[in-house]
């Protein structure tokens, strides 16, 4: 393997279907991407079934664990141990240095425990928080939290501001990211006492913060970062997925009706498949583990190649973007500007 190339350590027993998507998606990544080694984490003989001899000339390897984590297991028990599982040996190669980065389909509430204790917070920030991108009008918009901390307080949801920001500048380059908080409302009055503190803190930071933002206005071309609570977040994406769930059966049901329909549905058929390709779940696959001492990106459970070969693309645009190291200097320097004030 090049030293000087990008690696990545991949949870290949993670997800729902482990090695049977993760070496596929793995192989087929780097057949278009000369600048990436990627090293599987896992049962060697159960990995060596679907690599078949393939190494990708010389940068894909194997990297032995014993064990697995269970998508229903408590992560208080697999902290306990599973100290030999393909999801914590690939967080161990991100803090010794040999990746520079770890992607897992595996277990979030395992995942998300595992990493901060194997790297811990970076300098000032409290909680790390799940960012993720959905899709809008815009393009894509930011989300963030999505699940890792249902109960915040105004200053989370500033650093998870701060820290949302400089993630998106790094993987879109945009110089100065809109940053809004989620509430029922734009006006001063709405809202809970957090994000009214929070709005107050935002307004005063170097941030461009545009202020409240409400539900609907996630999916219109308003703002690059929309902050909130785990809870309200994890909420908010759920009810995204299932919209585009309920609407893509609707279409479908609409078209099968009848001949004439079916004609209709076969006419229109490049724009349709053009709409589900914009919707498709699998493209804003790859969730970050933000605030840590090292990148960790969640793979939906679920993923099938095309989405987890995404997860990879995504944590190396942040090991591109230096994400970990930005994110410290700019919470630092937030919080050192609002203590001056």
């Amino acid at each position: 393997m090049n030293p000087e190339r990008i690696t990545i350590s991949l949870d290949a027993m993670g997800g729902d279907f482990g090695a049977e998507v993760v070496v596929p998606a793995a192989l087929n990544f780097l057949k278009h991407d000369p600048d990436l080694n990627l090293i599987l984490v896992g049962r060697e003989e159960v990995i060596k079934q679907y690599l078949k001899g393939d190494d990708a000339g010389g940068r894909l390897r194997i990297h032995h664990a014993s064990e697995e984590v269970a998508m229903d297991e408590p992560p208080s028990r697999v902290l306990r141990t599973k100290k030999d599982s393909s999801m914590r040996v690939a967080i161990n190669l991100v803090k010794d240095g040999t990746a520079d980065a770890c992607v897992s389909a595996g277990n979030t509430g395992a995942l998300m425990a595992t990493a901060r204790f194997v790297l811990k917070m970076l300098p000032y920030v409290d909680r790390p928080a799940i960012i993720a991108s959905v899709p809008s009008i815009a393009g894509h918009t930011w989300m963030l939290d999505l699940g890792a901390n249902v109960d915040c307080n105004a200053e989370h949801l500033f650093q998870f501001a701060v820290m949302g920001s400089e993630l998106v500048s790094a993987v879109d380059d945009i110089e100065a990211p809109r940053v809004a908080l989620l509430n029922i409302g734009h006006e001063e009055i709405k809202g809970n006492e957090q994000v009214k503190v929070a709005h107050e803190k935002l307004e005063k930071s170097s941030l461009n913060y545009i202020g409240y933002i409400e539900g609907d206005s996630v999916y219109k071309e308003g703002a690059d970062v929309v902050v909130s609570d785990g809870f309200v977040g994890n909420v908010s994406l759920k009810s995204c997925e299932g919209v585009a769930t309920m609407i893509t059966h609707y279409l479908k049901r609409a078209f099968n009706r009848n001949p004439l329909t079916k004609m209709v549905g076969f006419i229109t058929l490049p724009i349709l498949k053009n709409f589900r390709h914009f919707i498709d779940p699998r493209r804003y696959n790859g969730a970050s583990l933000i605030g840590l001492r090292g990148i960790v990106v969640k793979s939906h459970g679920g993923a099938d190649q095309l989405a987890f070969e995404n997860a990879i693309r995504f944590a190396k645009k942040e090991v591109a973007g230096d994400v970990s190291r930005r994110i410290a200097s700019r919470v630092e320097e937030q919080l050192n500007a609002m203590a001056s004030k």
